[in-house]
């Protein structure tokens, strides 16, 4: 390999939120001790091309407001048609600062208070938090777990639409904690679905660049023109180059109405730009950073593998499907809380091994959780032998 994946690299005196004990040991009841495998950044380097755009930057010495000009919008473009095959138009990318704060401008724009929005549990603890906290109601349809391989349940889908008069589904894709990249047929019938009770979708892709290569990406704006103006996409280059830090995030909207509401609420708050450094970074991404991804993600799959096979050789009790996207594995702990012991016994007081919890991601996720392996495989090793001794 060009790059170095198995470099460790010290993130515990930055103000990493995931890798400095002062930052994280309120969420692991003050435990400060604890291997960082949780929040869904890397341990690794981002890739030198755009090291050297913000060094430029940097050297060059002045960092004042910034627009971006064409040659940030067509990489965008062309990334998205050459990776993924899917065609943006340039009016249909509005910036964002992070897909998260998106989100809730969503909510805000297109429901009003009270109004019902539909997520696909076990999911990302944000779209209920961001639902909620913009006195929206949220409404769960379950994943259908088939002995850990995940699954939509259309009748409970719309059952859940139709009773609750969802205004808004946020879909996650690739779905977040489970892992599953979905295929077109299963998008075109959840988007048929919502075409049919005018829901608006928000899909989620920001994992999109991240599939391991027996797997697809199909971007909802791949499908039929109906269901390509029913639904706002969410991307960013954060998790797929390591850039979360940035705040540099994109929507991509092409149906004109829905584009012109949301800009009015834009307008509102002055979010217009983004900034200096995120536009050289997503640059040097789009335009010079192929050949980094396509080694790392060869390096997560040997991350991916390596769980499987360390599983099945020295703890076979935690049930794991291999992820088809995004560097996170979902891991079945049930057999090992049959007598009484707890996650956090497990993982803060014995293996003292930082992870996220089940049931962040709704009540389905108890038993579970979800583990960061976008790491160097040593600290993985480490993570894993610990959890080995912790639970034998």
């Amino acid at each position: 390999m060009k790059y170095n994946f198995d470099e460790i690299i010290d993130r515990s005196k930055t103000n990493s939120r995931k890798c400095n004990p002062e930052l994280y040991k309120d969420t692991y009841h003050g435990k400060k001790d604890l291997l960082p495998l949780w929040v869904a950044d890397m341990d690794f380097k981002v890739a030198p091309p755009i090291l050297r755009s913000i060094n430029n930057i940097i050297e060059h010495g002045i960092l004042g407001y910034s627009v971006p000009e064409d040659e940030y919008y067509n990489s965008i473009i062309d990334w998205n048609a050459k990776r993924k095959n899917c065609r943006i138009e340039k009016d249909w990318i509005i910036f964002a600062n992070g897909v998260v704060p998106a989100l809730n401008y969503m909510i805000q724009t297109f429901t009003k208070e009270g109004d019902s929005i539909l997520i696909q549990t076990p999911v990302y603890n944000p779209f209920r938090v961001s639902t909620e906290n913009n006195g929206r109601k949220i409404v769960e349809s379950q994943l259908i777990d088939d002995n850990g391989y995940y699954t939509v349940d259309y009748e409970d889908f719309e059952r859940k639409i139709v009773e609750n008069k969802i205004k808004i589904f946020i879909l996650c894709n690739p779905h977040n904690p489970v892992g599953r990249v979905w295929k077109r047929e299963e998008l075109e019938k959840m988007g048929e679905i919502c075409l049919k009770h005018d829901v608006l979708i928000i899909a989620d892709e920001i994992h999109s660049d991240l599939i391991f290569k027996e797997y697809t990406h199909c971007s909802f704006l791949t499908l039929r023109e109906e269901l390509k103006n029913i639904c706002i996409v969410c991307s960013a280059p954060s998790k797929t180059f390591n850039l979360a830090g940035l705040h540099t995030a994109f929507l991509f909207i092409a149906n004109p109405e829905l584009r012109a509401k949301y800009k009015e609420t834009m307008m509102k708050i002055r979010l217009e730009a983004p900034n200096i450094f995120g536009i050289a970074a997503v640059t040097a991404a789009y335009t010079k950073s192929g050949e980094w991804l396509d080694e790392l993600i060869e390096y997560l799959d040997g991350n991916r593998k390596y769980i499987e096979e360390y599983l099945k050789e020295n703890i076979p009790e935690i049930k794991y499907v291999k992820p088809e996207g995004t560097y996170l594995a979902w891991l079945d702990f049930s057999e090992f809380l049959k007598d009484g012991d707890t996650l956090e016994d497990i993982f803060e007081e014995r293996a003292k091994v930082a992870i996220d919890y089940g049931n962040w991601f709704g009540k389905i996720g108890e038993n579970y959780i979800r583990l960061n392996f976008a790491c160097p495989r040593s600290v993985l090793k480490e993570a894993l032998d610990r959890v080995k001794k912790a639970v034998k």
